[in-house]
């Protein structure tokens, strides 16, 4: 099948493939009934499916999806304005969850979300580690502990404005700090050598969260799992990422055990128009 493949019959001309194609592949001659591909367009073309998204006719079909196998923009489903801001704002970073787990098929289609997160040149580098199993999770959470100890021996200056022997002492206390006692924990990772990589885990982690949210459940970025799990080689290894692979952003997930009732302030934004 060729890259790309143009209904005659649908197609009306109207240049909004050729100009939405991110990476230019298509053009428009006068003497051509439909769109045409460029030199070398299989080289180039990044597999978005922007030129089979926005047809409008459904004329056009790529090798990879075809019209038919995406499913249709849904007006009723979109959200106004208002609504945005609503479920936005009404998100809260939650560190205190109940102890029940949350079946697999729920936190694997937080992740089904979470992998349309934009990525650059359509490189979807993501890659996850689910966490579920919370003896697990202690488990490496108290590797965390064991690089705060590292660090508060050995570099006591970086480790005191992270307050690192509060979280030391907390976790010795019965508590978890680290990762509140939530019972799953999300990381994304990726190749250290993509350039990409790190901004689309943070994007597709944001994605996550929100996906959570959507669907009654609590998230919370853990920064101290992540900063381990980034310097501490016994975690690590633990992880058993694949070679040149790291750690770009966890987050621990699970119910919440209490709902929140109003919509906190936040400073203003400070912008600089030009």
């Amino acid at each position: 099948m060729d890259l790309i493949t143009i209904d005659a019959e649908k197609c009306k001309r109207d240049g909004i493939c050729v100009a939405e194609c991110p990476v230019r592949l298509l053009v428009l001659k006068p003497d051509a009934p439909t769109p045409v591909l460029v030199p070398g367009a299989d080289e180039i073309c990044i597999h978005c499916g922007h030129c089979v998204a926005v047809c409008p006719h459904g004329a056009l079909s790529h090798r990879d999806m075809q019209p038919e196998s995406c499913p249709p923009v849904r007006p009723e489903l979109t959200i106004r304005p208002e609504q945005a801001e609503y479920f936005l704002r009404s998100r809260r970073s939650i560190r205190t969850y109940k102890k029940a787990p949350v079946p697999k098929d729920v936190l694997s289609k937080v992740i089904d979300i979470a992998r349309f997160a934009p990525s650059g040149h359509n490189s979807q580098p993501v890659k996850w580690i689910m966490i579920h199993d919370s003896a697990e999770l202690h488990r490496l959470t108290g590797m965390v502990i064991d690089w705060m100890r590292y660090m508060c021996k050995e570099h006591p200056t970086m480790a005191q404005p992270l307050h690192m022997d509060a979280v030391i002492a907390g976790w010795e206390a019965g508590l978890d700090p680290v990762c509140r006692k939530a019972p799953h924990l999300i990381i994304a990772y990726g190749d250290k050598t993509n350039p990409m990589a790190q901004t689309a885990s943070i994007i597709a982690l944001a994605y996550a969260e929100l996906a959570a949210f959507s669907m009654g459940l609590g998230a919370c970025w853990a920064g101290y799992f992540n900063a381990a799990a980034t310097f501490w080689p016994p975690l690590q290894q633990a992880l058993k990422l694949p070679e040149n692979h790291v750690s770009f952003g966890a987050m621990m997930v699970g119910y919440p055990q209490y709902a929140y009732h109003r919509l906190p302030s936040r400073k203003e934004a400070d912008i600089i128009w030009r």
